[in-house]
């Protein structure tokens, strides 16, 4: 090749996928390789065995190969074998690998034909080898056997699938001559993943068993299904052979000899054989790691970077060194404590984007299901009695009210307070309620947070327990001050807060429209509307008061608005056909808008008033109970009345619970965690024992560690190769314009004169003795520049058959002078 640092790149690639596959995962390259795909009996294993020279492969009916097989051969002074799965131990009896396959081919799929995916790692040293690394693949299968599933042909073709479609990966496609090569399976799986050709390699197989008057001359000069890498021809031992231990030395002798003497492969007979097939694909990989060595280098560089932090902090640990477990405890605790933080603020990198958690989940329960619980809880229960049953509603709540057959001695103030205070007292359940719900998402939090501490678990245990027992200690208090704040709402209820209605329910500017013009015509005033009454004054200073009516009697209904008028009206009038206002049998007020006349209606409506029309129903129960209508509009009133003073006490409810919990429970957490957590684990027990890794975080340091050090190491070597050093490129794609629509009306290129002319079934082939012809001019395959070299020409366009003859005669003649 020119360049020793070239030929050190497959032991190299050796190297990392014998600590790639010693852990799984955790460094995810496309490692450049050759997979070996074929169908049952393809002949797959003899060619590998006559790679190394020695029989060490399991052989029998059906499936033999049921796990992949990463095979590393590598060129020494000495000859052994060793698995990975038993690193150390030296195989120099290949009946013993063979045994060895077997078992551990069973020991994961079990000894009835079950197949797995996981991959068995040999590495066979010796100097008949050269640098090289293939896979063999379970055979390609149509029919299960055994316990084998009834998908088992899609199983194998998955499995295949998963080598052959990396771009990094070679595929060596066996395929027996003694078959039709356009139903080759091999050949179709490489075409379904590299339709371009650019990385198959074909390999015909069994061409000592063609029937006799037959060849595969056109498919090894690369003139029928043409490749871009072409075909090499192989002979391998007989089952008869096999079964006679016939020497795989004497085997390779044998394919030499039929290469050279047999009429139709003589002429490329040095293109031909096993040992030029194990130098094309030394050369074939070489040049293709070397081509895809910038993309390679840059997975590496990307992967090492990735495990520098954690390779460094993996690395300063010593399990046995207290100082190294203490500093370790330290930035754990220190660790847990920023990511509680970051959890309830909702900062940096703990903010979960699939589901609410956290400081976001607690102020969704502050502000959405707190007040939801307290909305539940509102006062409706008058309401819903003076619907249902207005008699039993006055004797339940009022039983006071029915002294003698007289109303007077009706106090509307207790019945207030009796209502307000047992309406409070149901806000008890949905505050104790919440500090559950954020009791709750804390303990989560922690649980949440912890997760990073599992490589410790005792530690992530006494964490856990220590935290959490703090929480329910604070439960406790937090229960007890929410319950001392529903407590001291009940014990002063303040009518005279600034947002309580008490007994003013309405205040605005209200025109009067049915004065008669003789007493001054429609005037404006200022009117005030009360639980009792509805009064009117000169201004809004009300220092001068006109008029006062009592509500007694009085109802509302609208007033059609007049043609001439821009104003909107409705009237008061008495149900007893009194008069309302002086010698008015109504009163007649206006507005300027509709909305207002609404907003007035409803204020009325509120302060117990009836506006019509109203149905018939409405002061008529299932026992034809009639309301006094005195009475029914003092309820009305103190229903109002409670609606207000409790809209205030939700209110200060819902903003001094949140406040209440976020002091008692979620700051004294934060503190407790931040100040106290660290000298509860040192009290809980030995440190020693809370450092103590799991069995996984050992494993996955060493893991960590040692892929690290592979990653660094190939770098290193790659870092060392000259780029500058020549191989072989690509071979051009094959011009198959020569090549029909079908293989039946395939036109095939005019013979050469020198070239010997296709046997038919009945003729002889040529005696022993008899000279080779010349070598056939034209295209012979894909390796035909050198004896170095795996490179195929593209064919050229093919001038007309004229010159072509010319050219070839020329080339006869120079050939017959020695030239």
């Amino acid at each position: 090749m020119g360049n020793r640092g070239l030929e050190d790149l497959i032991p190299l690639v050796n190297r990392l996928q014998d600590a790639f596959s010693s852990i799984g995962q955790a460094c995810n390259l496309d490692l450049p390789q050759i997979a070996v795909v074929g169908g049952q009996s393809a002949g797959k294993s003899s060619v590998l065995e006559n790679f190394v020279g020695r029989d060490f492969l399991p052989r029998g009916s059906g499936i033999v190969t049921r796990r992949p097989l990463v095979l590393q051969l590598i060129n020494a002074t000495a000859e052994w074998a060793e698995f990975l799965h038993c690193k150390g131990k030296k195989f120099t009896d290949f009946d013993e690998v063979r045994q060895e396959i077997e078992a551990e081919t069973d020991r994961v799929t079990g000894a009835n034909k079950g197949i797995s995916p996981v991959p068995i790692n040999l590495r066979v040293y010796s100097p008949h080898v050269l640098n090289l690394t293939l896979i063999d693949l379970p055979g390609i299968t149509k029919v299960p056997v055994g316990d084998q599933p009834a998908d088992i042909e899609q199983q194998i073709r998955d499995m295949i699938m998963q080598f052959i479609t990396r771009e990094s990966c070679l595929i060596l496609a066996v395929t027996p001559a003694n078959t039709d090569l356009a139903n080759s399976d091999a050949l179709k799986l490489a075409k379904d993943v590299d339709s371009q050709g650019l990385r198959t390699i074909g390999v015909i197989t069994k061409l000592d068993l063609m029937d006799e008057g037959t060849d595969a001359r056109d498919v090894l000069e690369n003139k029928l299904l043409p490749l871009r890498r072409g075909y090499i021809g192989v002979v391998n031992r007989s089952q008869k052979d096999i079964d006679g231990k016939k020497d795989i030395k004497a085997a390779l002798e044998a394919e030499r000899k039929f290469f050279l003497s047999h009429p139709a492969y003589r002429h490329m007979a040095d293109k031909m054989g096993t040992p030029r097939l194990q130098k094309v694909l030394n050369q074939q990989l070489t040049n293709h790691i070397r081509d895809t060595l910038p993309a390679f280098r840059s997975k590496l560089q990307s992967q090492l970077l990735a495990l520098d932090k954690e390779a460094e902090e993996y690395r300063g640990y010593r399990p046995d060194d207290p100082s190294r477990k203490t500093k370790q405890l330290l930035q754990m605790v220190q660790q847990f404590s920023v990511d509680f933080e970051k959890r309830i603020e909702g900062s940096g990198d703990q903010v979960d984007t699939v589901e609410l958690s956290g400081g976001a989940k607690i102020n969704r329960i502050f502000h959405e299901r707190f007040p939801f619980e307290l909305v539940k809880n509102r006062f409706n229960k008058v309401h819903v009695i003076l619907v249902s049953n207005r008699k039993k509603t006055f004797h339940h709540l009022f039983p006071f009210i029915f002294v003698g057959f007289r109303t007077g001695l009706f106090t509307p103030d207790m019945a207030f307070e009796a209502i307000v205070k047992k309406q409070i007292i149901k806000l008890k359940e949905p505050c104790v309620k919440c500090v559950d719900m954020v009791i709750q998402e804390l303990i989560n939090t922690v649980r949440q947070c912890s997760n990073k501490l599992e490589c410790f678990p005792r530690l992530r245990e006494e964490t856990e327990r220590i935290v959490t027992s703090h929480i329910r200690d604070r439960e406790s208090r937090a229960k007890d001050q929410v319950l001392l704040l529903i407590d001291i709402q009940l014990s002063y209820i303040n009518t005279n807060h600034e947002d309580f209605i008490g007994f003013v329910i309405r205040k605005g500017w209200l025109t009067i429209n049915n004065i008669s013009i003789m007493k001054g015509g429609a005037k404006e005033y200022w009117f005030v509307l009360t639980a009792e009454s509805l009064s009117w004054f000169k201004d809004d200073e009300e220092k001068e008061k006109k008029y006062m009516l009592p509500l007694d009697n009085l109802k509302v209904r609208d007033v059609e608005k007049s043609f001439m008028s821009s104003k909107h009206i409705f009237c008061i009038f008495n149900t007893e056909s009194r008069n309302v206002y002086k010698d008015n049998r109504t009163l007649e007020l206006a507005c300027d808008s509709q909305d207002d006349v609404d907003s007035w209606k409803s204020s009325l409506l509120r302060a117990g008033w009836t506006v019509y029309p109203v149905e018939s129903d409405t002061t008529t129960t299932t026992d034809n109970f009639s309301m006094d209508p005195q009475l029914e509009r003092k309820v009305e009133t103190i229903r109002n009345l409670v609606d207000s003073y409790m809209a205030i006490v939700n209110k200060c409810i819902r903003d001094l619970i949140p406040k209440t919990i976020m002091h008692l429970m979620i700051g004294n957490v934060k503190d407790f965690i931040n100040a106290e957590l660290l000298a509860q684990l040192y009290s809980a027990g030995d440190q020693n024992a809370l450092m103590d890794e799991s069995q996984e975080q050992a494993q996955r340091r060493d893991e960590v560690l040692r892929t690290h050090q592979a990653l660094k190491e190939a770098l290193a070597i790659i870092g060392d190769i000259s780029t500058s050093t020549v191989t072989v490129p690509l071979p051009p794609p094959v011009d198959t314009s020569w090549v029909g629509g079908s293989s039946g009306g395939r036109r095939s290129p005019p013979p050469s004169p020198t070239a010997p002319r296709r046997m038919s079934s009945g003729q002889r082939p040529a005696p022993r003795g008899a000279p080779p012809p010349p070598n056939r001019p034209g295209p012979l395959g894909p390796f035909n520049n050198s004896a170095d070299s795996p490179q195929a020409p593209s064919r050229p366009n093919r001038a007309p058959p004229s010159v072509r003859h010319k050219a070839c005669f020329f080339l006869h003649d120079n050939e017959s002078k020695g030239v």
